[in-house]
């Protein structure tokens, strides 16, 4: 059964900075593109960042320049590193796995998902 878990979240204030991670049971983890999404209360599920089986990456517009997304494939992890944080950046973060690897990534085409983590960002 494949597992994605997702850590890393919290309560920061606006300015700081948080780093998810995500582990993944996938074989071989390294053929799979690996994204993170977001969903803030009351609305839709967003792409927030991806990163390819070649290690290319691509971010949604609100967060470039602030978060970076890499991965472990040795330790079969994908991290997101968050700084400069908003307020508007609060929201459950999910990592989600797609099995051809390739970029861009669409949240209805991810073969797998994790349960999510909270971030929430103070003013």
């Amino acid at each position: 059964q494949v597992q994605l878990v997702e850590s890393g979240g919290g309560l920061v204030q606006a300015g700081d900075s948080l780093r998810l991670s995500c582990a993944a049971s996938l074989r071989p983890f390294s053929n799979y593109a690996m994204g993170w999404f977001r969903q803030a209360p009351g609305k839709e599920r967003e792409f927030v960042a991806a990163i390819g089986w070649s290690g290319g990456t691509d971010y949604a517009d609100s967060v470039k320049g602030r978060f970076t997304i890499s991965r472990d494939n040795a330790e079969n992890t994908v991290y997101l590193q968050m700084s400069s944080l908003k307020t508007e950046d609060t929201a459950v973060y999910y990592c989600a796995a797609e099995g051809s690897g390739m970029l861009p990534v669409f949240y209805y085409a991810m073969d797998y998902w994790g349960k999510g983590t909270l971030v929430t960002v103070s003013s």
